[in-house]
């Protein structure tokens, strides 16, 4: 698999991010190997929370809930998903599937880095690889936390904003991902953020997932990902350790899903589930110390 590296200066002074890299080498599914990069802050012997982006954001999304968590004396683990951020990027597009985003993050989280105990907090393509995760090995997850996010399978339309942003993705000539996170802010994200979103993509080359990622969600019921996440439902609907839906007021992508996966998912039951005011898609830019300390109190509580 041909594969690109962002150069490392392009991380260099950052704003607000002052966190060490740290590497995991995982097979890349054609007898290679991919570098997978994610953050490790906190005490090593604290309980893990792991913070899983989507699209087209990074492991830099999480820089203002990473230091209320440590805080907290929690142990936060922010990977990158394959194609983003610090990661190995596939240079073909036909190299990303769904199938192969969540053997990619298995491969990291559950046979590099062995990770057990774990509160989840999943927005956006973080929860459908992360809640695929929780389906297929449930005994590894403690709790979670899903922000703006679904488990899709086809069987339900996917939405027009959702069904708009996807004609995008296709279609505009230049991906503009720090564009793309500011749009989906309440806030104006300052230029130097902006930047910073755009740091890992020195050119469209290295956008081949964050054009994919966009066509990959199932919006159909033949879907190649339908069947496994379906399977993934059928676990997650006996799931009784506690989940919490913490979805913000003003994202018209996930609007309602948080009532579908209370409804669905029996350790929904009795949690103090909340509503983020002020809160875009990327409810982590808008009100990212906000929703970390709905993370800490839920970790405590439980």
């Amino acid at each position: 698999m041909e594969t690109l590296r962002t150069p490392d200066e392009r991380f260099t002074n950052l704003p607000d991010f002052p966190f060490e890299p740290h590497y995991v080498e995982v097979p890349d599914g054609e007898g290679g190997s991919l570098r997978v990069h994610y953050l490790d802050e906190g005490p090593p012997e604290g309980g893990i929370v792991l913070l899983m982006h989507g699209e087209p954001s990074w492991s830099y999304l999480y820089r203002k809930m990473i230091p209320v968590l440590t805080s907290a004396g929690l142990r936060a683990i922010a990977p990158d998903l394959v194609g983003f951020g610090r990661s190995d990027k596939p240079a073909h597009r036909s190299d990303y599937t769904y199938q192969r985003h969540v053997d990619w993050m298995r491969a990291t989280l559950v046979d590099a880095l062995d990770l057990s105990g774990v509160t989840l907090v999943c927005q956006d393509w973080g929860g459908l690889i992360g809640l695929r995760l929780v389906g297929e090995h449930p005994d590894r997850f403690a709790r979670v936390v899903a922000a703006n996010t679904f488990l899709p399978t086809g069987d339900n339309h996917p939405g027009e904003a959702f069904l708009a942003w996807q004609r995008f993705s296709q279609e505009v000539e230049t991906f503009p991902v720090g564009v793309i996170v500011n749009g989906g802010c309440v806030t104006d994200l300052a230029p130097e953020v902006i930047a910073a979103y755009d740091a890992p993509f020195p050119d469209e080359s290295y956008k081949e997932g964050a054009r994919q990622f966009p066509v990959l969600v199932p919006t159909r019921p033949d879907d190649p990902a339908s069947a496994a996440n379906r399977a993934a439902w059928r676990v997650l609907e006996q799931y009784d350790r506690p989940f919490l839906t913490a979805f913000s007021d003003r994202d018209p992508i996930t609007a309602g899903a948080d009532r579908v996966l209370r409804e669905r998912i029996p350790g929904a039951a009795g949690q103090p589930h909340t509503t983020i005011e002020g809160g875009g898609h990327f409810l982590q830019e808008d009100r990212g110390e906000e929703l970390a300390r709905v993370v800490v109190d839920f970790v405590a509580a439980t």
